[in-house]
């Protein structure tokens, strides 16, 4: 292949890939990945001279999606050129003064504060036009909301989401396909959120690292003067080291040890000037300013033997491929596992039983594969399952090849397409990792809502056996003598989860309908069932298809599904169970008004309600309809800024459905 072949060929990679990280907050390449070709296209376009105008080396970014307010910045946000060697990083301070700080991986934002109060806060989006996010901003755990300088005030910082939340969040999502690969894409939709409730609930935290400017001017002769400046205010700063090119390497070394214990997601180091009107002075270049360069990691790649592939299944029945190879010490701690995420990347990499492959710890933390040397291709999609061999916990199995069966239950699998993806999946409805899916459900707030069984404890509760049915959640005092006694629960842990089980027995109807999983049936459709059902539970269980279908907004899907559900034996013998450990609250009494029986769609901010779930819980106590999307059925769209050209009023226009503001809404509701 000719060189500009090559260039074109991998302008179009990287293109492809940037997008789909940008606008659609999922990767499909590895950072290993994406640098290696990077550094392959700049090296070519500099050995030849050919530089196509799309290239990744010439741009910043996309242009955003979404239907938040866009601002252009006043001066453009550049990246910054980035290097790998500590060497260059000397080189770039010479005889200066330079301050070291963490890359940190999430959302670049920009905070205006005037009068001292916070009035904008603006994500970098594609480096010239971002979107207005100021009411997530607001809900931010550690900005200043006021501060004491009271001229205009304008920094730069980087939004994160902290592993251990990101964990927490991800657990809670019921879905595998839903849930968020890293904390970077959370963060990413979290402070685009048109409800800030659910951006105040994922914990966003926002760290300076630049201060733009002050009233025009900001006074400061250094870097440190401006971050220390902004700590004085109440702001955190990015963690930060001031270095020479003598001390340098020394302090790269310090900042590497400190990622294993860093709970704050990084991907680098910054590097820049500590003198601000040198900085200054050098000017930039069309992509980066010359004021400052990125450090990322060399990655410490070590080649080892692929010993087998472990199959690990997850409560919706997707079995996720783990790689076991010959142990290694990697940044300093010995690595033997590593996901390779989906089938697909099994074929890609060609993997096989006895390969030599690279790992490597992406942002020195997680373990993956970056190459495989032998590519023998021995597990293959196709072949017959291995024996399936159990491991100590009896949820876990090795199998040489993509396994036929499961191997928790030993029912069929089967391949699906997942996100242009293939994937494992389980499809025995009874398998032991669905119920832990089934029963992390049933326990989540808006259900039965038992606090203190997280997906770990629920699991290790099936493993014990004391955990089979539904009705077992609140049979748990039998089994004192056993949870007592194991790991992670001592007496005090047993009573407070006693006491929830038992504050859980108490529970609405539609709550408990909801609770039960049936497909479709959210908590708004459990509502419009128990209404149309008087709370009789007894015509709860024996309503008809037909009718369901008289009601509106539940339609045939959610009828056949309902009704399917409460014929099956087996579903009403566990219900029935289950009745018997708990009694339903006194049923609410559905109010009337102009609103009853009509669907609303709520977008953008809100002034007269504390949040959109507060209107919601307004609409749905008058026996009205929340939906997501606008749509032929949709009554009315409720969008203060009714002149928006926002996809939903446009949707909302086409249609002819009304567009009115939250206070043409409380008069329509008669308040």
């Amino acid at each position: 292949m000719e060189k500009k072949d090559r260039i074109r060929e991998l302008v179009g990679i990287l293109d492809r890939a940037a997008f789909v990280y940008e606008q659609e907050d999922r990767e499909i390449m590895s950072n290993h990945e994406y640098d290696a070709l990077y550094d392959e296209l700049r090296a070519l376009e500099e050995e030849t001279g050919f530089v196509l105008a799309n290239s990744p080396t010439q741009r910043a970014g996309y242009e955003v999606l979404s239907e938040l307010p866009k601002e252009r910045h006043e001066s453009p946000m550049l990246s910054l050129d980035k290097t790998k060697e500590v060497d260059a990083l000397a080189e770039f301070l010479g005889e200066h003064e330079g301050m070291l700080s963490w890359k940190m991986d999430g959302l670049t934002i920009v905070l205006t504060y005037r009068n001292g109060e916070l009035v904008k806060a603006v994500t970098r989006g594609n480096g010239e036009i971002g979107e207005v996010i100021t009411n997530n901003a607001k809900v931010f755990k550690n900005i200043p909301l006021k501060i004491a300088y009271r001229g205009e005030l304008i920094i730069r910082g980087e939004a994160v989401i902290r592993y251990s939340d990101f964990e927490k969040i991800n657990e809670s999502i019921e879905r595998d396909e839903d849930r968020y690969k890293n904390p970077r894409n959370l963060c990413s939709g979290t402070v685009r959120q048109l409800n800030n409730e659910i951006t105040a609930k994922r914990s966003v935290f926002c760290f300076p690292f630049t201060l733009i400017s002050m009233d025009g001017a900001n006074g400061f002769a250094t870097r440190r003067e401006q971050m220390e400046y902004l700590r004085e205010l109440g702001f955190t700063p990015v963690e930060y080291r001031m270095v020479t090119k003598e001390t340098v390497a020394d302090d790269v070394k310090w900042f590497a040890g400190q990622i294993e214990k860093n709970d704050f997601p990084s991907d680098g180091l910054v590097l820049c000037y500590n003198d601000i009107a040198y900085g200054a002075s050098l000017g930039r270049t069309a992509k980066f300013p010359r004021d400052a360069i990125a450090f990322k990691w060399r990655d410490e790649v070590k080649s080892t033997t692929l010993l087998a592939i472990e199959w690990s299944p997850s409560r919706t029945g997707l079995l996720n491929p783990v790689a076991i190879f010959s142990p290694v010490e990697l940044e300093g701690t010995t690595v033997q596992r590593a996901s390779v995420h989906n089938v697909s990347i099994v074929e890609e990499l060609a993997l096989g039983i006895g390969d030599t492959v690279d790992v490597y710890k992406a942002n020195m933390i997680i373990p993956q594969i970056a190459e495989n040397h032998t590519r023998s291709g021995n597990i293959s999609v196709s072949a017959e399952a291995s024996a399936v061999g159990g491991s100590s916990n009896g949820l876990r199995s090795v199998n040489k090849n993509v396994p036929r069966v499961c191997p928790v239950c030993g029912g069929p699998t089967e391949v699906r397409m997942l996100n242009e993806a293939k994937t494992l999946y389980c499809t025995n409805p009874d398998c032991t990792a669905k119920k832990v899916g089934m029963f992390e459900h049933m326990v989540q707030r808006d259900a039965l809502n038992i606090e203190g069984l997280s997906e770990a404890t629920l699991e290790k509760f099936i493993g014990l056996g004391i955990v089979r049915e539904p009705a077992d959640l609140f049979r748990l005092a039998a089994h004192r003598d056993v949870l007592t006694k194991t790991e992670g629960f001592g007496e005090k842990s047993f009573e407070n989860l006693l006491a929830a089980c038992e504050k859980a027995r108490t529970v609405s109807m539609p709550k408990f309908l909801y609770s039960l999983g049936i497909p479709k049936i959210g908590l708004a459709n459990a509502k419009l069932i128990c209404r149309e059902c008087a709370y009789d539970w007894n015509r709860i269980v024996s309503v008809s298809a037909e009718e369901l279908r008289e009601v509106e907004h539940l339609g045939d899907v959610l009828a056949d599904n309902f009704t399917s559900f409460m014929a099956d034996v087996k579903n009403r013998e566990m219900i029935d169970d289950l009745l018997s450990e708990i009694t339903f609250e006194a049923a609410e009494q559905t109010k009337e008004s102009a609103i009853t029986g009509k669907t609303f769609v709520i977008t953008g901010s809100v002034e007269y309600f504390p949040n959109r779930d507060a209107v919601k819980e307004y609409i749905e106590s008058f026996g009205g309809k929340v939906a997501g999307s606008v749509s032929a059925k949709t009554d009315y769209l409720i969008n203060n800024d009714t002149t928006s050209n926002s996809t939903k009023n446009k949707k909302a226009k086409e249609l002819g459905i009304p567009i009115i503001s939250e206070k043409d809404f409380l008069t329509l509701a008669g308040e």
